[in-house]
């Protein structure tokens, strides 16, 4: 053998070594964060024009008006020179302003036959508005690239006939059409039982109950539908309303759904999950446990929590200053289990934390529904710090579903590449209200509207913190998701630094040593 050539003996002993240097080089394992894969559904909105002009035949005059294919020897003056959805939009964006901008047929609790038929020039004021919307007020709509959203309320039962409820307050019912779905492993997904008495007007309708709402899903024009109620399954009471006294109330709301408006928009492209954009800098001090990483024993009946590494949204933090800090409020970890106070690191996962609310993507159904943060603790070099004013902040552009009186605020944001909702909660109604804090209402990311705050129910109900959960939009309809590692990625670009994860280095394999002549195993 001429010098410096290496034999086999000498080759697999250099890689025995160069093993075992791997081995001890290897960082603990880290999370790999990645966006979320959605679905573009395609809409049919010939098949739209086609409801729309089922719906106003019973109408010969007002039908007349509307033009379902070009009509170009009508004088410039004559309404049947613009297109039936163009007309149609016109008429209802008094009424549901933007309603142009959906980019699904929106279907909504109004007869815009019946109204036009009873006031041909029809106005928010109108006298035939409530007849037209089967007894229900709007609360709420948005329209953009990936559908609409919308709430109605319906203040004892409005002279329609429904059986009586105990239930004292309005019911709202909400009423989702997205093209745009997320691909989530859900296990109870897709589930659910037919309604028979509108299998007729909604084949593939399912009605099932999850996550404190009752849900009714279908599909129509290609989009995906959802209307839904929050309630209880439970004995009806004053103040919680029974998901046995909610069913009537969404199968009536169905019952008197038509087309009212939405425009033809560019198809969107489906999303593939891809690696999330996070800082190259370390921090000097910020470390977290990784999703999933429950304090042990703290989920329902002892269940381990759910790991999920998807960053849902690019988002700012919400919490308006560092440092703050994500945590449970209600078990404390041993400090064999990373017991720590309650103003340090690190972070710790707490979605699937024992509670009775019910959340398809924890063990056995419950789980806490979203994040903890408390914000940092006033230290003697802030004088101007004052913990009952520690701002909260919107995450996103976005607008805002809260009614008076309610402690949650939700900022939904509907763009060409996303349909999320952000929920904020033990914030002071009160307060809230006085800033006008209410749906419809439009937040620019980073604004502040709020402070963080210890409201439950009534003040001083739970520890100052916030509560913040995240939902996306699925074929059956708005489910609750992890927001842990959406909420570590966005403190990650807040501070301009790279957490370190604690994960548990895997266990460094034994490599065997070989004696200078002896091969390796």
């Amino acid at each position: 053998m001429s010098r410096g050539a290496v034999g086999p003996t000498s080759l697999r002993r250099i890689g025995g070594l160069l093993l075992a240097a791997a081995f001890a080089a290897a960082p603990a394992r880290a999370e790999e964060f990645s966006t979320p894969t959605l679905t573009a559904l395609r809409i049919d909105w010939r098949a739209a024009l086609d409801q729309l002009r089922a719906e106003l035949s019973p109408y010969p005059t007002v039908a007349a008006d509307f033009a379902f294919s070009g009509r170009h020897g009508l004088p410039a003056y004559d309404p049947r020179r613009t297109p039936a959805l163009v007309r149609l939009n016109a008429i209802t964006g008094r009424f549901f302003p933007g309603i142009a901008h959906s980019a699904v047929p929106a279907l909504l609790p109004v007869d815009a036959a019946a109204l036009l038929g009873a006031d041909p020039d029809p106005m928010p004021d109108s006298a035939a508005l409530p007849a037209a919307q089967g007894g229900f007020l709007s609360a709420m709509f948005d329209a953009g690239p990936a559908g609409y959203d919308a709430v109605f309320t319906l203040d004892s039962n409005a002279g329609v006939d429904l059986p009586a409820r105990i239930f004292a307050r309005p019911v709202e019912v909400q009423i989702t059409g997205s093209k745009l779905v997320y691909d989530i492993s859900d296990p109870p997904g897709g589930k659910g039982e037919p309604v028979k008495a509108l299998a007729t007007q909604y084949p593939d309708l399912r009605r099932f109950i999850r996550e404190g709402y009752v849900r009714y899903a279908f599909t129509r024009f290609g989009a995906a539908y959802v209307v839904s109620i929050q309630c209880l399954d439970s004995v009806p009471r004053p103040r919680r309303l029974a998901c046995r006294e909610a069913t009537p109330v969404a199968e009536h709301f169905l019952r008197t759904l038509h087309v009212a408006g939405g425009q033809p928009q560019r198809p969107l492209r489906d999303l593939p999950a891809t690696p999330a954009e996070r800082p190259l800098a370390q921090s000097d001090d910020f470390t977290y446990w990784p999703s999933g990483e429950i304090i042990p024993g703290s989920g329902f009946r002892k269940q381990d929590g759910r790991p999920d590494s998807t960053v849902y949204a690019q988002i700012r933090f919400p919490i308006e200053k560092t440092p703050a800090y994500a945590r449970s409020q209600s078990y404390t970890p041993r400090a064999e289990d990373g017991g720590t106070g309650p103003f340090s690191y690190p972070w710790r996962d707490n979605f699937c934390e024992s509670r009775s609310f019910g959340v398809g993507q924890c063990a056995l159904g419950y789980g806490h529904q979203g994040q903890d943060i408390r914000p940092g603790s006033c230290l003697p070099d802030q004088p101007d710090c004052d913990v009952k004013q520690q701002g909260v902040v919107a995450v996103r552009d976005g607008v805002v579903i809260r009614s008076l009186k309610q402690q949650a605020v939700t900022l939904q944001v509907n763009t060409e590449r996303e349909h999320i909702r952000f929920r904020y909660m033990h914030m002071n109604p009160a307060r809230l209200d006085e800033d006008g804090v209410l749906s419809g209402r439009r937040l620019a990311e980073g604004e502040r509207f709020g402070v963080v705050s210890n409201y439950l129910d009534f003040p001083n109900g739970t520890t100052r913190h916030l509560h913040f959960d995240v939902q996306v939009f699925t074929p059956d309809g708005w489910l609750w998701v992890n927001p842990y590692t959406t909420l570590v990625a966005s403190y990650e670009r807040l501070i301009g630094g790279r957490g370190r994860d604690l994960t548990p280095a895997p266990a460094t394999p034994a490599v065997a040593r070989a004696g200078p002549d002896e091969p390796l195993p």
